[in-house]
C-alpha cells in the first residue's frame, strides 16, 4: 500500500458549496462596497479563508461582516451538497486508510456543512481555519493534520481542487490528487500525482 493516510479538502472536493458561498459573498460586497463582483471572479477565492477574503477586498469591520456572510450562507436555499457518492467513497476508504480534513472552513461552518451530514464519522483528524495562523498554500495545516494522524508526508496524499491545495501539498512534501469534478481553474496545477475525474476514481486508484 503506497499511503497510510488520505487527507481531503472540503469545498469543491467533498461538498459542492460554490453557489451557497459565492452568491452570499456577492451580496455582501455589494452591500459593503457598492460593487457588483462577478461570480467567476469570486469563485476562484473559495480556497481562501473567508475573513481574509473580506479583509483583502477592503471590507471594514470584516469580523462583524463575516458573521453576516455566514448568516446569508446558512439561509441560502439548497445549501451544501455531497458530490456523487462521496459519502460511500469515504466509508470504503476508511477501512484501509486513516483519513483527514484540511480546509479553510471555520469550525462552526464545518459543523453546519460537514458534520451535519455525518461525514465526520469517517474522519480521524481535521485541521480548519481556526486551528492555524498560516493557511494554504502554506504547508502548516497539512503538516499539522499529518501530525494528528501520525503519518509522514511520503506516506500521505492530499486530494483537493485548487491551486492552493496543489501548492500546499508540494510544500508539505506529499502527493496530490486533483479533484477534477470541482476544479475551476487548472492553471499552475502542472504535475498532480493523480487526476480523479469522479469521486469513484479515488477508490479505483487507491484500493
Amino acid at each position: 500500500m503506497k499511503y497510510d493516510a488520505i487527507i481531503y479538502d472540503i469545498d469543491g472536493t467533498i461538498l459542492n458549496t460554490f453557489d451557497m458561498n459565492v452568491y452570499p459573498l456577492m451580496r455582501i460586497l455589494k452591500e459593503e462596497l457598492g460593487i457588483d463582483y462577478a461570480f467567476d471572479e469570486l469563485v476562484l477565492l473559495m480556497s481562501t479563508p473567508g475573513l481574509k477574503i473580506l479583509k483583502d477586498y477592503g471590507v471594514e469591520d470584516h469580523e462583524v461582516v463575516y458573521k453576516r456572510w455566514v448568516k446569508y450562507v446558512n439561509e441560502y436555499e439548497g445549501g451544501a451538497t455531497i458530490y456523487e457518492n462521496f459519502d460511500e467513497v469515504l466509508a470504503l476508504l476508511h477501512h484501509t486508510y486513516k483519513q483527514g480534513i484540511v480546509s479553510a472552513k471555520m469550525r462552526d461552518q464545518y459543523h453546519i456543512d460537514f458534520v451535519s451530514k455525518d461525514l465526520h464519522n469517517h474522519i480521524d483528524a481535521e485541521v480548519l481555519s481556526d486551528d492555524t495562523t498560516k493557511h494554504k498554500p502554506d504547508p502548516d495545516p497539512l503538516l499539522l493534520c499529518m501530525e494528528k494522524l501520525g503519518v509522514t508526508p511520503d506516506r500521505c496524499i492530499y486530494i483537493g481542487d485548487s491551486i492552493f491545495d496543489y501548492e500546499a501539498a508540494n510544500a508539505a512534501g506529499c502527493d496530490f490528487g486533483l479533484a477534477g469534478w470541482g476544479n475551476i481553474e487548472l492553471e499552475g496545477i502542472d504535475e498532480p500525482t493523480y487526476v480523479f475525474n469522479q469521486p469513484q476514481d479515488i477508490v479505483s486508484e487507491l484500493l
